[in-house]
């Protein structure tokens, strides 16, 4: 029984010792907290360019006029055609893969020329109507215009339409067909308006004072009052606000790549800049620019649109 109980003495006691020499457990580390990194936003993706139809080289024939300021005219001292019309459609046609044909052409029958498809289009600052709309297909609008009243420079007998047409014995001068000459229908019955074939002659009518005024396109009147600074001046309020468009035979499949690459040049820009070019400029450089103009599809009647 002593030798039992001494056994076990012996082994507690073992236990004990080893207990004291094993090593100190080592403690857990706790989890260091990790700052997540910031999370960067996503790089927004470049814009998609605008694609636009691919017209396979095709010739395209536009009617103009060349005697429309600042849309289309001829400059005599370079012999070259320039305006609006010009940059626009030069621009289009690289972008559409087309080649433009301008042709000059008279405004009396530009329209139902177009509409019988003698050209693919026309391009002379056109407002767009209900009443053309039966006869030609319109591009979306690319400008909205005022009319103006265009009189001579130390004329001050009236600012306005309404007081020019309540005196008896004035007149006004406006081109046929024109949404002008139907402005002046509202102020003034038909034997009160100098019905001319061209814009230069209803110019030339008020310079040499056989009509009081002319109703004109905001645009091409500054373009004249440029011109004839010392003789031409616009006054009164608008008479009344138009937009512009081309005009293609009626079912044209050029309507929908023009729309296409109008829209593309008001979204990259191109349109505003050739707006600032032609439609926003001082009265000198108007002068510089429009001082020599020939007289375009007009030049066998012998018009004189310069000085």
């Amino acid at each position: 029984m002593k030798k039992i109980f001494l056994l076990i003495s012996i082994l507690i006691v073992a236990s004990m010792v080893l207990a004291a020499c094993a090593p100190a457990a080592t403690p857990t580390p706790e989890p260091e907290a990790v700052e997540p990194e910031p999370t960067k936003p996503p790089e927004p993706e470049p814009e998609e360019e605008m694609l636009l139809p691919d017209l396979g080289g095709r010739v395209i024939t536009i009617a103009v006029e060349n005697a429309y300021i600042p849309f289309n005219f001829e400059a005599l001292a370079t012999g070259e055609a320039a305006g609006w019309d010009y940059d626009f459609l030069n621009e289009a046609c690289v972008r559409l893969n087309c080649v433009p044909e301008y042709i000059e052409f008279g405004w009396d029958t530009m329209i139902a020329s177009v509409a019988d498809g003698q050209f693919d289009m026309a391009a002379d600052g056109i407002t767009i109507t209900e009443e053309r709309a039966k006869q030609v297909d319109y591009s979306d609008g690319y400008v909205s215009i005022d009319q103006r009243l265009l009189v001579q420079l130390d004329d001050d007998r009236f600012e306005s339409a309404d007081e020019l047409a309540a005196d008896p014995d004035t007149m006004l001068a406006e081109q046929v067909g024109t949404t002008n000459y139907n402005a002046a229908l509202k102020f003034l019955p038909d034997d009160r308006i100098l019905a001319t074939d061209t814009f230069p002659l209803a110019i030339q009518a008020l310079l040499s004072g056989d009509v009081d005024g002319v109703i004109i396109d905001e645009i091409a009147g500054l373009g004249y009052v440029g011109v004839y600074a010392d003789q031409l001046k616009l006054v009164g309020p608008s008479i009344s606000f138009d937009e512009l468009g081309f005009i293609f035979p009626q079912g044209s499949d050029l309507v929908e790549p023009f729309n296409a690459v109008l829209a593309a040049m008001r979204e990259d820009g191109f349109l505003d800049e050739i707006n600032a070019k032609w439609f926003v400029m001082s009265e000198d450089d108007i002068a510089a620019l429009f001082g020599d103009l020939g007289a375009g599809a007009y030049e066998e009647e012998e018009v004189e649109i310069g000085t």
